[in-house]
């Protein structure tokens, strides 16, 4: 086969399919092949007259017909099948060829890929692509990784399918070597989880705690969404209240199992987090939430032991209702920034034990568009990041600090609500806790190192002097004994 493609995605599922659409769409020659034929010819007789395409029935067939240098987009599902289609490229590729992994692979897995390819002469980048379906298809946040050059060569391309924010600026920037491209995609993920389950909560509080129906609700979050709390999510929740199940008449959400599923990167941001002691409480809790929705036996036992607890529904006036909702935004607004707070001190505290150079605002202003946790706010943190402001947290920066403060009140009264009347919500208590533990002067850690000392002589520092000590405790009036 003649090379006559600019550029080739394997991988036709979803994904694969709306990017290579994508592509075409902007005036590439796109090389499309997939494991299975009859998917690629099933992609053809769907989409041929979209734009301009190269089937292949092999990977030998769909490396000669690119054009070179060689670039493939790898859109196919992380692990194994990721690392058998990378050995396949690599059998028919050349040096200065570009193989793109645009999958939801783990952020090591791909800095072992790029070790591997690399020594072959050939670019592998890791790019995360956030936006779904319709995200790759109209214009996906894109976060690469690789090597200067291999960028070079992408930038262009990427540029012109990638989400455009209000400003005009395309959703793409190289992130920075290896994995840090999926390590970025990564913690966007994590940030979604608790994004989600922030919003969940805030249904709960008004569906269980107030007594609105999901119409109501539905509203409120419409009505929010022209506030500081703009967003995709909150625009889609809207959506989500509002519809009714054609079988039933009941609201959709009523007829949809409580079971929240999970493909894994939250779960990585939570696990990654713990390795770095970087503290991403709010992650975490969403992720238990989600797990814990899926303990079908565990909480059907729940139900059959008939625990006592409070009345669930407020007991608020006429007028209180409206109140408490306007609580519940201030709760979420406040919550939500820990959120992003927390994902972005990840990011941080990974470009130092990785060596990653990651421009923070850079990555909060590819996030405006695109990709699922785009939100109006996005350009408050960019701007806070770019004027250093937020070197430190987030949580610093003028606005935002002016933001915590003037939700505080309502943010305490909201979980304090939500714990007397036995409504879980995981994510707001714990943003709380850590926002209450941040400002803290002194923590009680100093009686668990006491502890630690006790039973088994890890020893601590002081307040009042330098250097590494230990008590010996079962001695009575012993001298605690300073150590080197």
């Amino acid at each position: 086969m003649s090379a006559q493609a600019n550029i080739g995605v394997v991988g036709l599922a979803a994904m694969g399919a709306s990017l290579s659409r994508n592509l075409a769409h902007h005036g590439y020659t796109v090389a499309v092949c997939n494991r299975t034929y009859a998917r690629t010819e099933h992609f053809m007789s769907e989409y041929a007259d979209e734009g301009k395409f190269v089937p292949a029935k092999t990977v030998q067939e769909f490396v000669a017909s690119l054009e070179k240098p060689r670039m493939a987009i790898i859109m196919v599902k992380a692990g194994q099948p990721t690392d058998d289609v990378i050995d396949e490229l690599c059998t028919y590729m050349e040096p200065g060829d570009i193989i793109v992994d645009g999958g939801n692979a783990y952020f090591k897995d791909t800095m072992r890929r790029e070790k591997e390819v690399s020594a072959k002469g050939i670019h592998f980048v890791g790019c995360g692509v956030s936006g779904g379906e319709e995200g790759a298809l109209l214009g996906p946040s894109m976060m690469p990784g690789g090597s200067d050059e291999s960028w070079k060569s992408l930038k262009p391309i990427l540029e012109a399918i990638a989400a455009k924010a209000p400003d005009g600026t395309p959703c793409v920037t190289h992130i920075g070597p290896n994995g840090a491209g999926h390590f970025v995609k990564m913690v966007h993920n994590g940030i979604e989880y608790s994004d989600m389950q922030l919003i969940a909560e805030s249904y709960d509080l008004m569906r269980r705690g107030l007594g609105m129906t999901p119409q109501e609700i539905g509203d409120v979050f419409d009505q929010w969404n022209n506030t500081d709390l703009n967003s995709y999510l909150v625009e889609i929740t809207a959506q989500v209240l509002h519809k009714v199940d054609d079988k039933t008449g009941k609201p959709i959400v009523d007829v949809i199992l409580d079971h929240a599923g999970m493909k894994g990167t939250g779960t990585w941001t939570v696990q990654t987090a713990l390795s770095l002691g970087v503290p991403v409480t709010g992650i975490a809790e969403a992720v238990f939430a989600r797990g814990l929705s899926s303990q079908t036996e565990l909480r059907e036992e729940a139900q059959k032991q008939q625990f006592k607890g409070p009345p669930r529904r407020f007991r608020c006036g006429r007028e209180q209702p409206r109140s408490l909702y306007r609580a519940i935004r201030q709760a979420l607004y406040a919550s939500k920034i820990v959120a992003y707070a927390q994902g972005f001190n990840e990011i941080t505290a990974a470009g130092k034990e990785y060596d990653w150079d990651i421009d923070l605002a850079a990555v909060a202003r590819i996030w405006r568009a695109g990709c699922i946790i785009r939100a109006k706010f996005l350009n408050r943190i960019s701007d806070a990041f770019e004027s250093g402001a937020a070197d430190v947290s987030l949580l610093f920066a003028p606005y935002f600090k002016d933001a915590i403060e003037s939700c505080e009140h309502a943010w305490r009264d909201v979980v304090a609500q939500a714990v007397k009347h036995g409504i879980p919500c995981p994510v707001f208590s714990s943003s709380l806790a850590y926002f209450d533990g941040l400002r803290s002067k002194r923590l009680p850690a100093s009686l668990i190192q006491g502890q630690r000392d006790l039973f088994g002589a890890h020893t601590y520092q002081r307040v009042d002097e330098d250097g590494t000590f230990h008590v010996l405790w079962t001695e009575t009036g012993e001298p605690e004994v300073k150590m080197a």
